[in-house]
């Protein structure tokens, strides 16, 4: 029965104040304190769809028509670019095979040089030995030479000896240990044409016998045979010992 009285209440109070909030509703009543109240604003949400970007204008960017054009200039200027360096090549190439050339030119040159003095030095060696082979043989010859000469002087000499001893005649004067010497003077035609004592035998007949038997002789006709060389080397003037034993030339 508690229970009964208590939701009866309870539900007496629920209509009082609904029907004083209606009333105050309806006369437009407004409480002492007014309370402000601040409602959010609702902001409606809606899918944004982002338009895509637009590319940023080339300003440089120019017309067909100039483009074209610049087109035309750039391939010209390539070609250009393209004409200088395959001219930069070929003058490249160009002095590279001239300077081979004339490293080829020099190189033969030098071998030419390096020949030629090959050449003169085996030519001056073969001179040489030609010259010092003409010198030997000539010295040989000389000696040779010589030889025959002496020879033949020789053969002279005893001839004058032989000539001025038949026509000696020793004065009595005469001793072994005496001996002059004298220079005969004489022409090509072996004539004497001068007579002069080198040395005196201290006795003054003895010295004019042996003058005596050099002007008898006079002429020794057998030089006139000899050779003009070996005349003025040898037989232009002749020294002549006279002793008792014997003459010495």
């Amino acid at each position: 029965m508690r229970d009964s009285l208590s939701y009866g209440i309870g539900i007496l109070f629920s209509l009082t104040v609904h029907g004083l909030v209606l009333w105050a509703l309806v006369i437009g009543w407004q409480p002492m304190t007014q309370q402000i109240v601040i409602q959010p604003q609702y902001i409606e949400a809606k899918l944004v769809q982002l338009a895509p970007k637009k590319k940023a204008v080339d300003k440089s960017k120019k017309s067909p028509v100039n483009n074209t054009a610049q087109k035309k200039r750039e391939k010209q200027k390539r070609l250009e670019n393209e004409k200088r360096k395959e001219q930069a090549g070929k003058e490249r190439r160009r002095k590279a095979e001239d300077d081979r050339k004339e490293q080829e030119r020099l190189t033969a040159e030098k071998r030419a040089l390096a020949e030629k003095k090959r050449l003169e030095e085996a030519e001056r060696q073969r001179q040489l030995i030609e010259n010092e082979f003409a010198d030997a043989i000539a010295a040989e010859q000389s000696l040779i030479n010589a030889q025959e000469d002496e020879i033949a002087a020789n053969s002279y000499r005893q001839l004058i000896q032989r000539r001025l001893s038949e026509n000696w005649n020793r004065p009595p004067s005469a001793r072994r240990e005496m001996e002059t010497t004298i220079r005969l003077q004489l022409v090509p035609t072996g004539r004497i044409v001068g007579v002069t004592v080198l040395k005196s035998s201290g006795d003054s007949a003895f010295d004019r016998s042996v003058e005596q038997a050099a002007f008898k002789v006079d002429q020794f006709i057998e030089l006139q045979s000899m050779s003009p060389v070996l005349f003025e080397k040898k037989f232009r003037q002749v020294d002549v010992a006279f002793s008792p034993q014997d003459l010495r030339l």
